[in-house]
């Protein structure tokens, strides 16, 4: 036989199938959830995963403010930011960040943006992220399917 019989399937932009999945991140771990995160958003749980286009899911994350950290993590882990000025550097902990407005957004979106590649098309997968700090979101038309994140590894 001189020609395979099967051939790899590789997607683009016009054959990916994109679903809507929302998660409830109440009583989860942040670094673990958004391990599955990105890997949602990248589609490495699809079995038509492509690694060079955008083939993962819209991923919803509700109950963003109770995310917990192991250890002393929410007291001992610093988030650095710059404000573009001399001597601009500025630190702070998650006790600090989640008392300020999107402070579990942040925390959580940090840690994702962190999980995927770097460089345009890691930009363009943390588009499809929506992270929701109470039950309500706003994509009740794109008809999501709630799914258990730790039923993934």
């Amino acid at each position: 036989m001189n020609t395979l019989s099967y051939k790899t399937i590789s997607m683009n932009k016009e054959t990916v199938k994109k679903e809507w999945v929302v998660i409830d991140a109440s009583g989860q771990v942040v670094g673990r959830l958004c391990s599955k995160v990105a890997k949602l958003l990248r589609g490495k749980y699809k079995p038509t995963f492509t690694p060079h286009v955008d083939c993962g899911d819209n991923v919803i994350i509700i109950n963003a403010d109770k995310v917990v950290f192991t250890g002393k993590k929410e007291t001992d882990k610093l988030y650095t930011r710059y404000t573009g000025y001399p001597g601009g550097q500025r630190f702070e902990t998650p006790a600090k960040l989640r008392l300020k407005k999107d402070g579990a957004e942040r925390i959580i979106r940090h840690a994702v943006k962190g999980m995927l590649p770097k460089g345009p098309l890691g930009r363009s997968l943390l588009y499809n992220l929506y992270i929701y700090e109470g039950t309500e979101h706003k994509h009740e038309a794109q008809k999501p399917k709630a799914i258990d994140i730790n039923q993934y590894k």
